[in-house]
């Protein structure tokens, strides 16, 4: 694959710059390969540089179980189908990651991100203990991420969206898991996390107005 190729049709999805840099760094890594022998994987590169996440993801699942211990082939599979939307496919894509990659903050950061997605869902028929316990996954990935990779801001960001989440979650009065302790500390942490963001750019404003939010839902618990 040649490596100019793919960086000029990464420019053109429609991806958040984070998004996009994540997908450039392990689609740079094969490009520094020969073409993959597998023609499935061949066929789920191609679609997923052309934005064809569901073709991507179909393709890339025929691959397996031959390529099941190839961390960049199953990190493009749970990438295509965290874009598709199967938050519940892609934390288990990118747990197969870390488990033959513990150094991959890229997949921890997916692994993470697709279980907050699953634990806030409006649709969802998750249990309380069910959402908390994908939080708090989230938060632990989001911190092996951060172990790994201390100086990603977004890494922190992210995390403090998890603590928040957890903290409206532990401190909705009267639902069978309200903690009003357990709520405060989460918002503390998570407040904690934007104020480090905020070092890499005290500027920016979305960020100061998290972190405003944060101390009101905090100090409004009842």
């Amino acid at each position: 694959m040649n490596l100019k190729f793919v960086g000029t049709h990464l420019r053109t999805l429609k991806l958040g710059i984070a998004t996009l840099a994540l997908a450039v760094t392990t689609l740079s890594a094969q490009a520094q390969q020969q073409e993959h022998s597998n023609p499935n994987v061949r066929l789920g590169q191609k679609a997923l540089l052309d934005g064809d996440f569901k073709s991507a993801a179909l393709h890339l699942e025929k691959a397996l179980p031959a390529e099941s211990k190839d961390p960049n082939v199953l990190y493009l599979l749970g990438y295509s189908q965290f874009h598709n939307g199967d938050y519940t496919k892609a934390a288990a894509s990118f747990g197969k990651v870390i488990a033959l990659d513990s150094k991959n903050a890229n997949a921890y950061y997916y692994k993470a991100k697709a279980n907050n997605n699953l634990a806030i869902a409006k649709e969802s028929k998750l249990s309380l203990a069910q959402k908390e316990q994908l939080l708090t996954s989230a938060i632990d990935d989001y911190t092996k991420a951060i172990s790994v990779n201390a100086n990603d801001a977004k890494l922190y960001q992210n995390r403090a969206i998890a603590y928040r989440d957890l903290g409206i979650l532990k401190g909705t009065s009267e639902t069978a898991n309200y903690n009003k302790a357990a709520a405060t500390d989460a918002y503390n942490k998570a407040i904690v996390d934007y104020e480090k963001v905020l070092t890499y750019d005290a500027a920016r404003k979305d960020i100061q107005t998290e972190v405003k939010k944060a101390k009101v839902y905090r100090d409004n618990l009842k």
